[in-house]
């Protein structure tokens, strides 16, 4: 057998694992393992600014493409506390990422050493484990059950928590001989499909919720298989955005009380039957559950059984992985076909797109300061369908999903659930470093830009470049919002007298200076005009110098974005689109 230290074994179980990159920070009890890998070789290492970043990195990473796991590593105490919102927010979203920590040495874990905290127990509730390995023999085993976890059932964070003395330690492990554990995922059976697609048949107006699941499943061509063999139309949540193309005519519309669109909220209310695939019944999706499930079926599709009744109860719930389910979806809808009973589902689908031809909202001002609605409009001129969009929180996220096109899984990569300010610039980093070919663009409001600028840096480090759009308002513009209904507007406001830059008018930070000084390049925009040549100029900026490029938009300081209380209930704050030229990138499918 071969003798190795325990970190020379972890290191090469990655590789095993297929890991090629890995994002974090050096530090005193994680040595050990930095000293295995620059000698076994095989692996990337990307330094991050921040360890919270670091992790982040990793989730980005993840999303970008189907099989990924990304790996964050830091040292003992603060590295691993770091990493929890990367954790937490993983875990919200059903993302497998690796979090390796140090730790003391184990006769110290009770001592109060210094840098020395239960990492483990804090981690446990936000992954599917979280373990301080105590015996080096037992390293191995750690890791292969990491994997395995990480990608049976709900996908899931792990964290595994290194003392530095068992990474030191030498044990008999013979990496030839290593093989990944086999992997667990449920699977519908074919009577439980059966019965789902007859509460389809029976019904009217049937929509199918598409979540992400589909797209942890890498299933979402079986998804539109489905629905162009029913004709059913197809509503995507917010992490399931891609799962159809937006300009497909089965494509309805998203639903909710923001990342919405109107068309697609109107639809919801038309329907009588919604089978839901790997999505979670999200509260931003639903609104209240009296008017989301009034007078409607429902058939529920998870891979966590758990899942299946936690916010109302379906008529119907299967327990299964989307894509084996959809498999089965999709040989029953062929059968039915073959026998020429399959229901014709053409004038509920023409209505639906006859909503999406109609109820659109206005992108088109010339007023300046910009509105946002503008520099969306722009984006959706500027990007092809190839781009792969990174957004996390905000009124700027919220805009972006009612007003941006999606045509391909992976291709909006958003924290869903845990929604941390900071995310997009270190998970942007995640995306182009797994997809290094791909044109990625970030979107975050002046302050989740603010929140880990640093991370900059790290781009322009390892020369990953992608193209970064601030949409500026001064403001913490979503709780200025929230607060109007305690009629205030307190502790929101990121204005100032910047007097070493008073070109920016008032508005604060100077990001193009920040921006330039990190070793990036940035462009600031005054006028609605400028948008897409500045769009232009930071795409020949990218590919000429390989680092991030900032497009930083000035908007005007107060715009209310169409959200409200229920689906019923949308407050519409801006003029809506009345003509071709209010929305002139919207994706119009009315028929004739």
């Amino acid at each position: 057998m071969a003798r190795m230290t325990a970190a020379q074994a972890a290191v090469e179980i990655l590789k095993r694992e297929g890991t090629t990159h890995v994002f974090g920070l050096p530090g005193a009890a994680i040595n050990p393992f930095y000293s295995a890998m620059r000698m076994n070789g095989g692996l990337t290492h990307v330094l991050a600014r921040h360890v919270e970043g670091a992790s982040h990195m990793a989730e980005g990473y993840t999303r970008a493409r189907a099989g990924n796991i990304g790996v964050c590593v830091g040292t003992s105490g603060p590295a691993g506390t770091d990493m929890i919102t990367g954790l937490y927010s993983a875990s919200a979203d059903s993302i497998p990422i690796l979090c390796i920590t140090g730790q003391a040495p184990v006769a110290k874990l009770h001592k109060e050493d210094f840098q020395a905290v239960d990492i483990a127990s804090i981690a446990a509730p936000l992954t599917k484990m979280a373990m301080t390995v105590l015996e080096p023999a037992q390293v191995p085993g750690a890791f292969q059950q990491a994997f395995h976890l990480m990608r049976s059932g709900r996908p899931g964070p792990v964290l595994i928590d290194l003392p530095i003395d068992v990474q030191m330690a030498e044990i008999e492990f013979d990496p030839e001989t290593y093989e990944p554990l086999p992997v667990y995922k449920p699977s519908a059976t074919r009577a439980q499909i059966d019965k789902a697609v007859e509460l389809l048949q029976a019904a009217e107006r049937p929509l199918i919720v598409a979540g992400g699941g589909v797209i942890n499943a890498d299933a979402s061509e079986l998804l539109v298989e489905f629905a162009q063999l029913t004709g059913v139309p197809v509503v995507p949540t917010l992490m399931g955005w891609g799962s159809i193309p937006d300009d497909h005519p089965l494509m309805a519309g998203m639903v909710g009380l923001q990342t919405s669109h109107r068309y697609g909220n109107a639809t919801l209310l038309e329907s009588d039957f919604v089978l839901g695939i790997g999505n979670r019944w999200a509260n931003r999706h639903t609104g209240g559950l009296d008017t989301y499930t009034q007078g409607r079926t429902f058939v529920h599709v998870d891979i966590e059984p758990t899942q299946i009744g936690r916010v109302f109860a379906p008529h119907l719930g299967i327990v299964s992985d989307a894509k084996p389910a959809l498999e089965l979806f999709v040989q029953a809808a062929r059968e039915l076909r073959a026998a020429g009973v399959l229901r014709d589902r053409g004038d509920w689908a023409d209505s639906c797109r006859q909503r999406k031809g109609t109820l659109l909202r206005r992108t088109h001002f010339d007023e300046m300061p910009v509105k946002p609605q503008r520099v969306y409009e722009e984006m959706n001129k500027a990007f092809g369908r190839d781009t792969r969009y990174v957004s996390t929180i905000g009124l700027s996220q919220i805009q972006a999903a009612q007003l941006l096109h999606v045509y391909r899984p992976r291709h909006w990569i958003n924290a869903g659930q845990a929604g941390p300010l900071g995310w997009t610039v270190p998970a942007a980093l995640g995306v182009a470093t797994a997809e290094p070919d791909a044109t990625v663009v970030a979107l975050s409001g002046d302050y989740d830009f603010q929140f880990m600028i640093e991370e900059l840096a790290v781009g322009a480090q390892f020369r990953i470049p992608y193209l970064h759009v601030v949409v500026n308002n001064a403001y913490l513009g979503l709780i200025r919002q929230a607060q109007r209904g305690f009629d205030m507007d307190y502790c929101v406001q990121l204005s100032f007298d910047n007097i070493n830059a008073p070109e920016v008018g008032g508005y604060g930070v100077d990001h193009v200076k920040v921006a330039e000084g990190l070793g990036c390049k940035a462009i600031r925009v005054f006028e609605p005009d400028r948008i897409a040549p500045a769009l232009e100029e930071a795409k020949k900026l990218m590919a000429e110098h390989r680092v991030p490029v900032v497009v930083e938009v000035i908007l005007e300081r107060v715009t209310n974005v169409s959200m409200g209380t229920e689906l019923d209930n949308i407050t519409e704050f801006e003029e809506l689109a009345t003509s071709p030229g209010h929305a002139p990138t919207a994706l119009r499918m009315a028929q004739g």
